[in-house]
């Protein structure tokens, strides 16, 4: 739905020029909150937002391209997006940005990704993506870590650069595999961290190694969260997900085994469950499996073959 211009972003100034031109779609985050409204994303005019910050302390702290519309997306095709990164001190509800400011519709109001995931489209789930991705990591990525100077973003904000060696930094993506185990009976294996009275019931996930293969860290990490061996694995799917920063690469594998054993750290109860077992226990309130938005459940119902139906009172 978004070209992200890897090549324009390249020309030096390219930002600039890009605000002079006008018709730029502006979106703001503000303390990882963006504006929404209705259904979808609030979009403001960049050039015009860029003249009402000016001179402000409001002035942000980033100003980042973030592509172009393809064909199918929300906006019409070519219709260009920068991403606004107001500074930490800005207030949500600050002047600039009360409903009776041009541009802004009355009802619009400042929300993180997790709170509108389910009502955006796909094109502004894509930018809300991105511009989370990109501005956690301008957030954390200020110095060189080379020498510790200050860096500068560059290529439209998409590299740092220090100014004292000369050294490029790019964005980092951390990869980690979240499986759904399948037992030799063809139940599945879920389980879950924290009290061990938590209702709360998941796929088992891990980062990824240096050096190590995605197939690889499937087998390590099921072994040390719950003492269970994998046969094979098979991948099914992935998912950004940058809250900082990773991308999640969904697999389905298998074990012979049927004892599952939580290492008491970062899995504290384990439990296999029948088709029929686990959504008599989402419906009945037993358990809480993951949420419709995440790669997780995706990978769930995979296994089920079939929509899981959630308890009344928690959809």
């Amino acid at each position: 739905m978004i070209d992200r211009g890897s090549a324009a972003r390249l020309k030096p100034g390219m930002l600039e020029e890009l605000l002079r031109s006008g018709g730029v779609q502006a979106m703001v985050l503000s303390r990882r909150q963006a504006l929404v409204s209705g259904q979808g994303l609030v979009f403001l005019d960049a050039a015009g937002l860029a003249g009402r910050f000016k001179g402000t302390a409001y002035a942000p702290e980033q100003v980042i391209y973030l592509g172009t519309a393809l064909p199918g997306a929300r906006a019409a095709e070519g219709t260009q997006y920068v991403l606004f990164v107001l500074p930490e001190q800005f207030e949500v509800r600050a002047e600039p940005f009360e409903p009776h400011v041009e541009g802004i519709p009355a009802g619009a109001q400042w929300a993180g990704f997790r709170e509108v995931a389910a009502q955006l489209d796909p094109t502004d789930t894509a930018l809300f993506i991105e511009a989370s991705a990109i501005a956690n990591w301008h957030a954390t990525h200020t110095h060189c870590p080379r020498c510790g100077a200050a860096t500068v973003p560059e290529a439209g904000g998409w590299v740092r650069r220090c100014p004292s060696d000369n050294s490029e930094h790019y964005p980092r993506t951390d990869p980690a595999i979240i499986v759904t185990v399948v037992g030799p009976d063809d139940r599945l294996l879920l389980g879950g961290g924290g009290p061990l009275d938590s209702r709360n019931y998941s796929t088992l996930a891990g980062f990824v190694e240096p050096g190590e293969s995605l197939e690889q860290a499937v087998v390590r990490e099921i072994g040390e969260e719950v003492g269970v061996r994998v046969t094979a694995s098979q991948y099914l799917g992935s998912q950004s997900w940058p809250f900082p920063a990773s991308l999640m690469l969904g697999f389905t594998a298998t074990t012979a085994d049927t004892e599952a054993t939580p290492d008491g750290v970062e899995v504290t109860r384990a439990r296999w469950f029948s088709r029929a077992e686990l959504q008599e226990a989402v419906l009945s309130g037993e358990i809480v499996i993951s949420s419709r938005l995440s790669i997780a459940r995706a990978l769930i119902e995979h296994w089920y073959g079939g929509v899981i139906q959630d308890r009344p009172d928690s959809a």
